[in-house]
């Protein structure tokens, strides 16, 4: 088959492209830029998804492309990832919400445009693929396909990837599923790759993106349950529910963020008591396993890419949302983050956090 490979610059993609053609396919490197910035002028300390470390991170792809002699494409996303992921990402945390830019980026920039704009320039592939920790399978029972967590529970990234359509599922592959990141590491040098010790890439908001909120910012009130002003904050955007350091609230008592109020500018902290509940709405659902959420289920809930799953009930909505509620109360549910659904090592389904249960 010939297949189109992401290529970051990452051992993680580049083992991926290094085993599809190992197991005689017809690969095809691309990568997407999207850091507007200046290019650093030594390199980056560390690198993130978004930031100047993207100008070491493609030439590290480029290389790699040579080592394993397959074609290497570059195609310009900045105006995509501009409006679909930094502005999504500024509006929401000026909104109060904590989002995951992540999830967003895998559903409109890398198994979307990145995909239109390698079959708009010419290129005809079968098959996309990445360098994520999940797996992709068909099941013939329910003529669906299905994604399931990746061997190393400790890397699984099927958190990361809920949004994908069917269409979206039935060309992807997954080469890294059955892998540790361990065995990766070891691929890398086996093939000769050059980036077996490369660090993961971190948060995105390495290219200063903070500084933009900062500027959009406005300090506010802090208040406790009651009522009683304690402090000031220094903007929305900084803090998140569940925070605890950070407030410059003396208190003999941990304080936590338990609610945020964007159009009050307000902050409210209490008790770590106060950040567990046991509901959520979720809304923007897609579901995968199955084709609809038609009455109440059970199954296990993650509301953080690194988060203990929990047994929980989901009841459909109106308007594509669902209520959400645990079995046992969870610590600083977050709008804004993805809540997944699990049976099992099987994604049913997921959406964002629209806010916890009263």
């Amino acid at each position: 088959m010939r297949v189109i490979v992401a290529m970051s610059g990452g051992v993680d993609s580049s083992v991926a492209a290094a085993l599809l053609k190992e197991q005689g396919h017809e690969v095809i490197g691309v990568n997407m830029r999207i850091w507007a910035g200046d290019a650093p002028a030594g390199p980056a300390k560390r690198h993130g998804c978004y930031g100047p470390g993207e100008v070491e991170d493609e030439a590290d792809a480029s290389r790699v492309a040579e080592v394993l002699d397959i074609p290497f494409y570059v195609f310009d996303l900045k105006q995509q990832y501009q409006t679909t992921v930094l502005d999504y990402f500024c509006r929401e945390y000026l909104s109060g919400k904590t989002p995951n830019p992540c999830v967003v980026c895998n559903r409109h920039l890398k198994f979307d445009a990145l995909v239109r704009s390698a079959r708009a320039s010419g290129l005809e592939f079968d098959y996309f693929a990445t360098g994520h920790y999940a797996r992709v399978a068909y099941e013939e029972s329910r003529r669906r396909y299905l994604l399931k967590k990746g061997r190393d529970l400790k890397k699984d990234q099927s958190y990361l990837l809920f949004t994908l359509s069917q269409e979206q599922l039935a060309r992807t592959t997954f080469p890294l599923g059955d892998y540790t990141k361990a065995e990766v590491r070891q691929l890398a040098l086996r093939f000769g790759l050059g980036v077996a010790s490369k660090p993961e890439s971190q948060n995105f908001v390495e290219g200063g993106y903070a500084a933009l909120l900062a500027a959009e910012a406005r300090p506010g009130p802090i208040f406790d349950r009651q009522g009683n002003r304690l402090g000031e904050h220094s903007g929305v955007p900084f803090y998140t529910i569940g925070q605890r350091r950070g407030l410059g609230i003396a208190s003999a008592a941990p304080l936590y963020v338990t609610a945020i109020d964007a159009e009050r500018n307000a902050i409210t902290v209490g008790s770590r008591d106060e950040i567990y509940t046991d509901e959520l709405i979720a809304t923007g659902l897609n579901w995968i396993a199955i084709e609809r959420l038609a009455e109440t289920v059970r199954a296990r809930a993650r509301i953080r890419y690194q988060h203990r799953e929990a047994e929980a009930s989901l009841t459909p909505l109106e308007e594509n949302r669902a209520s959400v509620r645990f079995s046992e109360p969870q610590m600083a549910i977050t709008p804004g983050q993805a809540v997944v659904f699990y049976d099992d090592d099987t994604v049913l389904g997921g959406g964002i956090i629209e806010r916890a249960g009263e």
